[in-house]
Parts: structure tokens; sequence; C-alpha cells
């Protein structure tokens, strides 16, 4: 070989880094509803690749498979490019070319005659989109309360659970504490919710070590396969699981109490009087203010006050009542007396609902028994200085290192609603809701419980 060549020279040069685009815009991916932010590549106008954001503070940089997919949206041999119109029987695959003015016309025949006769004939989906309050708004306007996304019927009834509870939810409303939390429990998550966020936080907890992480999920794979423990639960069964989970934390005593009687309406008393329509509601002065029992005065007082000891239990006689409170007398229990009569009860201790869940009773007593050890023995005590709801100003902040997550798993069962709101409430009791090492809300949460908007419902008359 010749001094003057050297051998890099006999091979043909490679530029590893080609430049792929001539222009990037910033934008974020709805392949799921987590929203990473994403720079898109183009050239010559065409998407040539997607990658993701790494100043978006979401997903910092990392996009999952599906976020990369994103560009088959655009350029998928599938996609519709002009209206169809069916001309062989139903199924049958057979569909002629029209053009947009003959669609829009067709459209405009079949709705104007629904609506001036009964709109509520329409019954109105949409896919997963940006547009689902566009659409839904135009739904109620059109006159039919029939109307839907595709959040119905994927995760919008956990995200109610959660906006009726505790005024947010899981996976957009806020996230675990991955820097603090101790104690790690995710139900129902399948890898393609929230992915970039969790698999971020995953592997902060798996780095640093200092956290367990528990999966309950009826199949060990992705996310499960590297949990410390994997709960291999039958499905559908999620909330039976965690209401045992609560039958063994009353039991033992292990909640938080002052959280309770600080952030949540446990306290406020609910009157009892079958038969009536007073039944179950919350007890209230002449001026609507919830009562509570004072433990320091042996009175009944306004429960939003702070500078008062509120019973937690017990049952209370109304005759001291403010007048004006919409009762006449009668007793009267604290909301958290309803939650020990109804979660005491046998049928949901370890034992009764093993069988159902597939989950050893042993193997609950000690799952709940590692949740309380780490929301009360490895209390997160931190220096900071803040001032609450009420104004009043503490020193220090305490975190109940204990934090969930959950997804499409729990919530695409009938009774996904409910297990979300078991889930949320186990968080109160731990007191790990909005605090170091918990459930941390995003903002501009948490919304008020129960949210402003009201329900569409079914109105008695829809007019044209």
């Amino acid at each position: 070989m010749p001094d003057d060549i050297r051998p890099d020279d006999r091979y043909e040069h490679i530029d590893p880094s080609p430049d792929v685009s001539d222009e990037v815009k910033t934008t974020t991916c709805y392949m799921c509803a987590c929203r990473c932010g994403i720079r898109v590549h183009l050239k010559g106008g065409a998407i040539r690749y997607i990658e993701g954001n790494r100043d978006h503070p979401v997903n910092k940089g990392v996009l999952c498979a599906k976020g990369s997919a994103g560009i088959m949206q655009h350029y998928s041999p599938a996609r519709l490019s002009q209206p169809l119109r069916r001309v062989g029987p139903r199924g049958s695959g057979e569909f002629e070319a029209i053009s947009w003015d003959e669609a829009l016309q067709t459209a405009e025949d079949w709705l104007g005659s629904v609506r001036r006769t009964d709109p509520r004939k329409l019954a109105f989906f949409t896919g997963r989109d940006q547009s689902q309050s566009l659409t839904g708004f135009w739904a109620s306007q059109f006159g039919t309360p029939n109307h839907a996304a595709h959040g119905g019927f994927c995760s919008v009834n956990m995200a109610a659970a959660g906006i009726y509870s505790i005024g947010g939810s899981f996976w957009e409303f806020g996230e675990p504490d991955w820097e603090n939390t101790r104690y790690f429990m995710m139900f129902g998550v399948a890898e393609d919710h929230d992915s970039n966020p969790i698999k971020t936080g995953l592997g902060k907890l798996k780095t640093q070590g200092q956290a367990k992480f528990v999966s309950v999920n009826p199949v060990r794979t992705g996310y499960s396969a590297i949990a410390d423990e994997w709960v291999g639960i039958r499905p559908g069964t999620d909330g039976l699981f965690v209401m045992a989970l609560i039958h063994e934390l009353l039991r033992n005593g292990k909640v938080d109490l002052e959280y309770l009687a600080r952030y949540t309406n446990a306290h406020w008393l609910v009157r009892k009087a079958p038969g009536t329509a007073e039944d179950g509601l919350f007890v209230r002065d002449a001026n609507g203010n919830p009562i509570a029992y004072d433990r320091n005065t042996d009175q009944l007082v306004d429960a939003t006050q702070t500078d008062i000891a509120p019973a937690m239990r017990g049952s209370f006689p109304l005759h001291q009542a403010t007048p004006g409170d919409g009762g006449a007398g009668g007793e009267a229990v604290p909301a958290f007396q309803l939650v020990l009569d109804r979660y005491l009860d046998g049928r949901y201790s370890p034992d009764a609902v093993a069988g159902e869940t597939g989950i050893d009773a042993d193997n609950i007593r000690r799952i709940a028994a590692e949740l309380a050890h780490a929301a009360f023995e490895q209390e997160i005590s931190l220096d900071v200085a803040w001032t609450d709801w009420a104004g009043n100003k503490h020193d220090k902040i305490v975190g109940r290192p204990v934090s969930m997550h959950a997804m499409r798993g729990i919530s695409a069962h009938s009774n996904g609603f409910q297990t979300c709101r078991a889930i949320h409430l186990l968080q109160m009791l731990l007191g790990s809701i909005d605090c170091p090492g918990g459930f941390r809300y995003k903002p501009p949460f948490p919304r008020p419980a129960p949210p402003g908007p009201k329900p569409a419902g079914k109105p008695d008359q829809v007019s044209p």
C-alpha cells in the first residue's frame, strides 16, 4: 500500500448524519392522549421524520414507536382522500367516489330531516382527535344528548371518577412524585398509554432502587415484567382488591385522620333519616355550610372552620343544628363513619375476596401492611413553608410516599368508574394526594370537586 494512501480512502465516504429536512415544525403528538412534544421534519413540504422534542416538559425528547408512526396518518395508502358512497350491500366493501359538494348535500339532507322531526334520533360519535369539545358542542346545539367520543369508550369513566372524587385523576391530570415515592402501585396500564412519562418515571424508580414497584395486571408483559412484584389479578376485580386493602387499613387504624379532616369532607355530618328525601344528604346550616361535630365544644359547628376538632366517627343528634338546615332533628354521622360501616364489613375482608380476585388473602394483608409502612413509617418531611387552602401557614410539608397510577385496564369494565373511585379513596385514606412522594396534580388542577360543568343528561324536551 503506498504511503500516501490512508486505509479510509479505499472506501466510499458515507455521511452518518445526513440532513433529512429543510424545515422543522414543533407541535404535539396525538397518537395517544399523552400529547408528547414532537419535532416534525419536512422536506419539500412533505413529512420525512418525527422525533421527540427535548424541550417539551411531558416527554423531554422521548418518543415511542406509536408516536414515530404518526407519519402514517398522512401517508398511509389506506387513508381516505375523497368522500365515498356505498353502492353495494352493507359489508360488501363496494363504494364509489363522489364530490365534496355531493357528500355535504347528502349529510344535510339526512341531518335536516332528523332535526325537523326529533333531534334526539341522532346518535353522534367521533373518534380520537383534538376537536371533541367542538363536536360535543355541535351535537348539543343540534339538539341531541346522544353524543360521545373515543374517550367515552376508553378512559373517561376513570377521569370522571377522579374529578368527582379528588378534583383530578391519573394520566393527564397528575402523576406520581417519581423522585420521592417509596411504594408505587400500577393498575391495568398498557404500554401504549402515557408511555413516555411512565417509562421515564419507572426508569427513575429502578435506577434509584429506593421504591417498590407493584403492578396489578392479569398479564405479566411490558411494565409488569420489570415490576418488583406482579399481582396477577382476575380481570375486572381490581376494585374488590382495593376495597380489601381499605378493609385492612381501617381494621388496623392505618389511616391519616388529620389529612382527612383538613382536606376532605370525611367529618361532614350525613343525615340518617331512612325513608325520607333527606336520608344520606349532608346536614347544612341556613347559609348552606356543611355541619360537623366539634369534640372541643361538644357542639354542631360549621365544618369549614379550621380551628375545630371534628369527630370522625359516632352518631350525633341534630336538635342543636342551626335552624333552617332543611331537616327536622334526627341523627347524623360523619361521612367517615359510613366508610367504616361499609368497608369493615366482612365481605371486603381479604379472605372473602381472595377467591374472586385470584389473589391470596395473605398477600392482600401483606400489601396493605406494606402500604401502611411506606406511608407512615417512611414519612417525608420537607422544611418548606407553605400556606394551605384556609390561609393557615405551615413551616414544613409532610409527605406520604405512596403513589398510584391506573389506566385503561380498569376503565374498560362496567365497574371502571367505581373501581377508580376506590383507588382514589385508598389514596385519601393514606393522605398521599398532592404531597411529596404521592400523587401530584399538574396545573391547572385540582379542579373543584364535583366539577362545574353539569352532565348533559337526557332533558325532558329538546327544541329543534
